[in-house]
């Protein structure tokens, strides 16, 4: 779970690169990871991200969005820093005014999202990436020869959640590249359609919306339609594992509600 604020051995770590803090204030988004705060200090104001520093998932989330920030800066904040000791790991990247996106039919924000989306496929795969084969989805694929169409030579983003699309006055950016990996160009493409559904388009209006985007109409649609039904596959375990989450049963009919259009 995250923390309200740091403790004290975390702030040491940081200061030098922070510099002596003058504010300090937990961040509204971000479940991931084990401290999320704004700080602004002597030498500047940062957006901090922490986890214990333990072997697994969150400490290897954590190093590869440290790797792949100089990639993904043409989208993304730009990371100013990392600090590690044997209890912490820490980023430090550029605060940015911007607040997260609304995807509702008629947001003025749609513009600026389709065009994040957009210049995230035009992010070329880093050599680093050749081996971050995206996996996610393959379980949920009816079998072996669907789950290859979900490879590719795209970097992915993986989470096209509203707080992860920031919109400001003076640009938007693409945050939390804490999973990217290397798949089919659709996949992003074809999270961001599950979250307009949600937020209220029908299924023929979200498609409409990312069809602009080249990794979404240029891709064979054998492969979207296999990814539209491995989604729902996996809401609908998801669903059925936690039955007192009822966004989990929202999010399977969204996905229910797409799989029915592209299939009807």
């Amino acid at each position: 779970m995250t923390q309200r604020l740091p403790d004290s051995g975390f702030l040491d770590l940081v200061q030098p690169f922070t510099g002596k803090l003058t504010e300090m204030r937990a961040a509204e988004r971000g479940f991931m990871s084990d401290v999320l705060v704004l700080i602004e200090g002597a030498k500047g104001r940062f957006f901090v991200k922490g986890v214990r520093n333990r072997a697994g998932g969150r400490r290897d989330s954590l190093i590869r969005e440290r790797l792949i920030n100089d990639i993904v800066r043409p989208v993304s904040p730009p990371l100013r820093w990392h600090a590690e000791d044997d209890r912490w790991l820490a980023l430090g990247f550029d605060q940015v005014e911007a607040r997260s996106s609304r995807f509702g039919p008629g947001s003025p924000d749609l513009p600026a999202v389709l065009d994040l989306l957009v210049r995230i496929g035009e992010i070329p795969l880093p050599d680093m990436a050749a081996d971050w084969h995206e996996t996610r989805w393959d379980a949920f694929a009816s079998d072996e020869a669907e789950s290859q169409l979900f490879k590719g030579d795209t970097l992915i983003h993986g989470d096209m959640a509203p707080d992860n699309l920031l919109v400001g006055v003076e640009g938007s950016w693409v945050v939390d590249w804490a999973w990217p990996t290397r798949g089919a160009a659709f996949i992003d493409p074809a999270s961001l359609v599950l979250q307009l559904i949600s937020a209220g388009h029908t299924a023929g209006a979200a498609e409409d919306l990312v069809s602009q985007c080249p990794g979404w109409s240029k891709s064979d649609p054998r492969g979207i339609d296999a990814f539209a039904e491995a989604n729902l596959r996996m809401l609908r375990r998801r669903a059925e594992r936690s039955p007192e989450h009822a966004w989990l049963r929202a999010m399977e009919a969204t996905a229910q509600a797409w799989v029915g259009h592209r299939l009807g």
